[in-house]
């Protein structure tokens, strides 16, 4: 048996490699034809312009239903731990759930307004996409410690953790620094008074992104063992 059938970890194994390969891709698209930097773009930068917008829009879409799905059976997991066990408040998951869900609406707002065509939505479907991203994997975090041992081992609840944490400190400089980047064109120049901001900013951006990547990467070992079933019932 392949290691992706067993249970749902297939879930978190394609969201994490179509994740990655939607910022590599249009990253290398974006390149090839001149349209951002080589050294630090936004992520948003290197899906502004057709094609890359297009090829961007459409695999980020795909990245938020996969993350839906992955967030939802991570929910079901731990409401049948809960169940089970009761070391966890159901309002917790909840919420968790909450979170995570908000978290890919903002992901498709960001996938559908482009950056330099409506850019107020795109920073308030970047923001949506942030925060209760940090939100999701930050009570995650948290529940997996509460769950143990019946969830995933002692070292995969501390690397939760400390991808939890570097998101939350990659996240205030990505902001921060992004108030201070007046230009808004694609391509920067070294000297530009605010050519250090805008690099802080998106070395945070691509670090926060990332760190959503390597966390749900975690969930592979725990997905292995579970399934979810749906029932079809007959109103009498």
């Amino acid at each position: 048996m392949f290691w992706f059938t067993q249970g749902l970890c297939f879930l978190p194994a394609f969201l994490v490699t179509w994740s990655s390969s939607t910022f590599i891709v249009s990253y290398i698209i974006a390149i090839y034809r001149h349209d951002v930097d080589i050294i630090f773009p936004y992520i948003s930068d290197t899906g502004a312009n057709p094609p890359e917008s297009c090829i961007f829009g459409l695999m980020t879409f795909i990245s938020a239903c996969a993350g839906t799905a992955t967030i939802y059976a991570r929910y079901k997991l731990v409401e049948k731990l809960i169940a089970d066990t009761r070391v966890v408040s159901p309002c917790l998951n909840k919420t968790a759930l909450a979170f995570g869900m908000s978290s890919c609406l903002g992901m498709c707002v960001v996938a559908t307004f482009q950056e330099t065509t409506v850019t107020v939505v795109h920073d308030i479907g970047a923001l949506v996409f942030f925060v209760p991203g940090i939100s999701y994997i930050t009570l995650q975090s948290v529940i997996s410690y509460y769950v143990y041992p019946f969830g995933a081992s002692l070292g995969v609840c501390r690397v939760r953790l400390g991808i939890a944490t570097l998101a939350i400190l990659a996240f205030f400089p990505t902001v921060i620094c992004a108030g201070f980047v007046k230009q808004t064109t694609l391509h920067r120049d070294e000297g530009d008074k605010d050519y250090p901001f805008h690099v802080a900013s998106a070395v945070c951006e691509w670090t926060v992104a990332f760190s959503f990547i390597c966390f749900f990467l975690t969930y592979i070992e725990d997905f292995k063992l579970f399934t979810l079933r749906v029932t079809t019932e007959y109103d009498e």
